[in-house]
């Protein structure tokens, strides 16, 4: 009778072994609940949140505004003209891509994505400047935007214009991650398409030389929307 091969002996092992007792879910959350409770972001106000916010994403070459709600589509309608942004994609439908639009020249022409994306593939990728979104909100301890995209504002919007253009309120702002995912309850209902994102696009060789845009827009500008004393009132 030929020896035990060492695969079948690897095997009998393994079902010898006493299986390790199931991990309570219940307890585990309340361990990670408790670890994250005193992050060094969760007593801070809204402001000190955008402030954090614009540091981080500063820090990560991300181009970062501060403004009023009255002022935000005039600031952008400028930083857009100086960059020589000719076609911008955005949402007509929503509050802020109206607003937008409305504020600026007629030599950027705004387009709608409002057809199927094998129709203009090609003009998307070659004509269109940068994309403008509107997060659901925003993670202040490692500068990210959440976006939620929908018909208007497909993930193309973000992901495939050289410049992405995104508008967060301060109001939305959540100390980290796991604040988000509790406060949005995401586990009932995270949206399919959630975007979590942390800067342009960028990656490195094998050698560690960054490369911007290989993956998505080489660029990202950010508005941080000063709206808490708004809501307050």
């Amino acid at each position: 009778m030929s020896s035990m091969s060492a695969r079948e002996r690897i095997l009998g092992a393994l079902r010898a072994a006493v299986p390790a007792p199931e991990p309570d879910s219940r307890m585990l959350e309340q361990r990670i609940n408790r670890h994250h409770a005193h992050g060094p972001w969760r007593d801070a106000s809204p402001s000190e949140r955008a402030d954090e916010m614009a540091r981080v994403m500063t820090s990560v070459r991300t181009e970062v505004w501060r403004c009023v709600r009255a002022g935000w589509p005039a600031l952008l309608a400028e930083k857009l003209t100086q960059a020589g942004v000719q076609r911008l994609l955005l949402d007509p439908a929503t509050t802020e891509g109206a607003g937008l639009s409305a504020a600026l020249p007629a030599g950027v022409q705004t387009l709608s994505f409002s057809q199927p994306l094998e129709a203009w593939k090609e003009s998307l990728f070659s004509d269109v400047d940068a994309g403008f979104t509107v997060a659901r909100s925003g993670i202040a301890a490692t500068g990210t935007l959440v976006l939620a995209p929908d018909a208007g504002t497909p993930r193309t919007v973000s992901l495939v214009p050289p410049l992405h253009v995104a508008l967060v309120y301060a109001s939305t702002l959540h100390a980290d991650l796991h604040e988000a995912i509790h406060a949005e309850g995401w586990s009932a209902g995270m949206p399919t398409n959630l975007v979590l994102v942390s800067g342009p696009s960028k990656t490195s060789d094998i050698q560690q030389t960054l490369a911007y845009g290989a993956h998505g827009p080489r660029a990202l500008w950010v508005v941080i929307v000063d709206d808490v004393q708004e809501v307050q009132a």
